[in-house]
């Protein structure tokens, strides 16, 4: 009798209208996934409406429909591929949702069940693999040769991508003797995280599309009409079972266990995860599925669970399957890494350096294993091309200790008046201007002395040795300091007494004391390193020597313009700016008499001669132990001669200074060709250009 379901619309409302609405969501997703490769939900909210339809018609037979996407394995084809139907179906395995070990548990104890298995007879051995989160693929070979790479398709009938599988090193194209006439290898095609985030570089400096994951980045490869652009997207390949093989009474092989296939497929030169395990019953499933999820992180491509295998190929026999699923098979997944949540609000974080990043107050969601609330949305650039505004339902992944970010927008899902997001032209914690620099695409708080946000990494930094240099002020004293409210200002600095500082944990009398003694001997400095300790964006010491230099008193320094900047010779229109930028912040400029009333001091000079730069354009390495010059006295005298000195040699490296115990680096020099001078060298060029 024919199914009146199937030709009568259902009643609203009904289980059976929720059971045709749920269809026609995972038709639609399923073709968005698989045909398109442009999900537009994470997997987790994927299974979530297929385990409810699951359930419904577990619940009421009599909506069976043949056509349902629990009938059937993935999507069609995409029509531009040719059809290529597998000679055995690639099914799909049975998913535990249940990420918690309970999963091994009931496994476990469905497969002695099923086998009728006691609790006095042994454990059942399992082979124990992981789960990758790439696109299955079915290798032919006849003769030893690739003839035919398809995809899993719809578990009938897939599509052939030979062509672009080719360009995968790790697939080989012919096989060793000895192999059957016909092989089909099965496994999975996939994107290594360094490989993903090097090709979104390159899409991102092309001005092109960026891929939202490694599994999408490896499915849009492998479906490239064109090779040669397939072969520029690096992919990896994993083999973990077999589809049509020759026949044993053919000469073909004859495999006792699934791990001596997996064994055998390796010496064949197919690449196997080096993850792959043999378990002994429950409690050795639970360990692997646990050791593999502290591992997740740190694994060099991405997995979404674990898989166990029953070992023993004739019990695999035994256990059959059961509607597209194998019995004897299952996949344990961890944490969903992505899930759908809803954009509550956007505020503006500031960093220690002074960034400003926008960050998404978000509708509480379970994602990789905690419950986020927050997500970076990087930059004002960003959140636009992906166009998330306030009230929009977003993806959200979260990947280990990764910080949550947005992914996507499901644009459909967008509600009337969502409001756009617009960066503020202020900080909002101190209120000084955001400046964005040309070619930068972030915006950075300009008051630097002032801000509260910045306030450790101002101190630290105008503490470091090459700054004011105030011995022993490091990372766990500055924190107790400020936390505690006791320093809010660089100036608080030179208000501290012995009494503050003991009151402060594991703090003694000596050690309060070498504190303020150093802070006195700290207000005897000098131009150069005061104005390196101000933290300017772009000053590093070089710049601070050579405005020193030009100006010879800070308050020149602080009212010049920007083309009087423009003059020195070390300093460029980006860093004139975020000078002229610095001491336009009336914050900035109060916390400077502040620290010159708390008596930091330093000798001051007229503004010195415009002297010839010998050395400009050069950039100049020094290495080992120079005879009468200390490195820093070289230095000096290679930047008042204009020139730069780095850490490292390169191709763009002038000259290489090498005295005695000169290593790597005089190797290097030597290696790229690069001029190499000794002390005597370095003083002669110096007067023959002055």
């Amino acid at each position: 009798m024919a199914n009146p379901h199937l030709f009568a619309p259902p009643e609203p409302g009904s289980d059976a209208a929720r059971v045709e609405a749920l269809r026609r969501q995972l038709h639609h997703h399923a073709h968005r996934y698989y045909v398109l490769d442009e999900p537009e939900i994470p997997d987790a909210e994927y299974d979530r409406l297929f385990r409810e339809l699951q359930a419904l018609e577990a619940a009421h037979p009599e909506l069976f429909s043949p056509d349902s996407p629990t009938q059937r394995v993935g999507g069609k084809p995409l029509d531009q591929f040719a059809s290529v139907r597998h000679a055995v179906p690639m099914l799909s395995l049975r998913t535990e949702t249940d990420t918690e070990p309970t999963g091994a548990i009931s496994f476990d104890a469905r497969v002695r069940r099923e086998l009728g298995l006691t609790p006095d007879d042994p454990p059942v051995e399992y082979v124990t693999e992981l789960k990758f989160d790439g696109l299955a693929m079915n290798l032919r070979y006849e003769a030893g040769t690739l003839v035919q790479a398809a995809t899993r398709g719809d578990g009938e009938v897939g599509e052939d991508v030979t062509q672009n599988i080719r360009t995968i090193g790790q697939i080989p194209l012919r096989l060793p003797t000895g192999v059957p006439h016909v092989l089909e290898v099965r496994g999975e095609i996939f994107m290594r995280r360094d490989d993903f985030e090097a090709l979104n570089a390159r899409q991102r400096d092309k001005g092109e599309k960026t891929f939202v994951n490694p599994r999408n980045a490896a499915a849009g490869a492998v479906r490239q009409l064109d090779p040669a652009i397939a072969a520029q997207r690096p992919l990896s390949f994993f083999a973990y079972g077999l589809g049509e093989v020759t026949p044993a009474a053919q000469g073909g092989p004859e495999f006792q266990t699934h791990y001596e296939l997996l064994q055998t497929l390796k010496s064949w030169g197919f690449p196997v995860a080096a993850q792959v395990q043999i378990a002994h019953g429950a409690m050795e499933l639970v360990a692997y599925h646990q050791s593999i999820g502290s591992q997740r992180d740190h694994l060099p491509f991405d997995i979404d669970g674990v898989v166990y295998k029953v070992n023993n190929l004739a019990l695999q026999q035994q256990l059959g399957f059961v509607t597209r699923e194998p019995r004897w098979a299952v996949a344990h997944k961890y944490p969903a890494q992505e899930q759908l949540t809803t954009v509550l609000g956007i505020e503006v974080q500031v960093g220690r350096t002074g960034k400003l990043t926008p960050v998404a107050k978000l509708a509480p969601v379970f994602v990789g294993g905690v419950t986020v609330t927050n997500a970076t949305l990087h930059n004002e650039d960003e959140a636009r091309r992906k166009d998330v505004r306030i009230g929009d339902t977003v993806i959200v992944r979260r990947a280990g200790d990764v910080i949550p970010e947005v992914v996507s927008v499901l644009p459909e899902r967008r509600p009337p008046g969502a409001k756009v997001f617009t960066m503020p032209r202020h900080c909002p914690v101190c209120g000084s201007a955001a400046v964005r620099e040309e070619g930068e695409v972030d915006y950075r708080c300009s008051g630097g002395l002032f801000c509260s946000a910045q306030r450790k990494q101002a101190i630290l930094h105008f503490a470091q040795r090459r700054a004011v240099e105030i011995e022993g002020l490091g990372d766990k004293l500055v924190d107790q300091l400020v936390d505690a409210g006791v320093i809010r200002t660089l100036p608080d600095l030179y208000r501290l007494g012995l009494t503050s500082l003991v009151a402060l944990d594991r703090m003694a009398d000596k050690s309060a004391q070498n504190i303020v003694d150093a802070l006195q001997k700290s207000k005897q400095t000098t131009l150069p390193r005061f104005l390196f300790g101000l933290g300017i964006r772009h000053v590093g010491e070089a710049t601070a020597k050579a405005l020193a230099r030009h100006f010879g008193k800070l308050d020149a320094v602080m009212d010049a313009t920007e083309e009087q900047l423009l003059q020195v010779g070390d300093v460029g229109p980006i860093v004139a700016s975020s000078i002229r930028t610095f001491f336009e912040q009336p914050h900035n400029r109060e916390v400077v008499e502040q620290l010159r009333a708390c008596g930091v001091t330093w000798e001051e000079g007229e503004p010195a001669p415009v002297a010839p730069q010998p050395f400009a354009g050069k950039t100049f390495v020094l290495t080992g132990t120079l005879p009468t010059l200390s490195r820093d006295q070289a230095k000096e005298l290679i930047e008042s001669a204009g020139g730069k000195v780095a850490g490292s040699v390169s191709k763009k490296t002038s000259y290489v200074v090498a005295g005695t115990e000169a290593g790597s680096k005089l190797a290097k020099a030597q290696e790229l060709e690069v001029a190499v001078l000794d002390e005597a060298g370095l003083l002669d060029l110096l007067n023959a250009r002055a």
